[in-house]
């Protein structure tokens, strides 16, 4: 995958196929510690042990539309490349939960991309499922929580239309908080 975002957004699609209603993502950037983190969690259907070994064979999937499923192998393939680890554990009729640690200045880490954008589309075609995004970097952080934002619409559709362009600025301003006045913010990390 040619970035970060495009790994979150595959992930995130793992869950919600597995009929979560809830998908936590986690990212974490630390200059001090050299360290990029990448983690989803989810309420699914979870996976036994074998499903999960099966899970990080690039030549199985549970998908019909297609045969492989390179998207866990090539996210442990991209972190370990780095110097980093990856974890996975999942537990049936609780979930599953996927982490990638990535070393962040190692000449291998894939470009992080548009994580806003990722997320944007990832509530909007989404609007029935609950998504928590948090941010860390550095000292700074955010957290996103689509539970909020719809108990702040009043019954207004987390999708409508007219609220699509509110929601990317909100989610462009988290972001641009995240790294003031550097010049060059978490956005444009592609």
């Amino acid at each position: 995958m040619k970035s970060l975002a495009y790994h979150m957004l595959d992930i995130v699609q793992n869950a919600l196929r597995a009929e979560a209603s809830l998908v936590e993502m986690d990212v974490v950037e630390d200059e001090s510690t050299d360290l990029f983190r990448l983690q989803v969690a989810d309420n699914g259907r979870g996976m036994d042990q074998d499903t999960l070994q099966r899970a990080m064979d690039p030549y199985y999937t549970s998908r019909k539309s297609r045969h492989v499923g390179l998207g866990l192998s090539l996210l442990k393939q991209n972190s370990e490349r780095t110097g980093g680890t990856f974890y996975i554990e999942s537990t049936p009729g609780e979930g599953t939960k996927v982490r990638a640690d990535f070393v962040r200045s190692h000449i291998d880490l894939p470009a992080i991309g548009d994580l806003p954008g990722t997320l944007h589309q990832l509530i909007v075609a989404n609007p029935a499922r609950d998504f928590v995004y948090r941010h860390a970097f550095n000292s700074r952080s955010f957290v996103l929580d689509t539970r909020e934002i719809k108990q702040a619409l009043e019954g207004w559709p987390i999708d409508h239309p007219g609220l699509r362009n509110d929601l990317r600025e909100l989610i462009n301003s988290y972001f641009q908080e995240l790294n003031p006045g550097s010049g060059t913010s978490v956005i444009e990390h592609a």
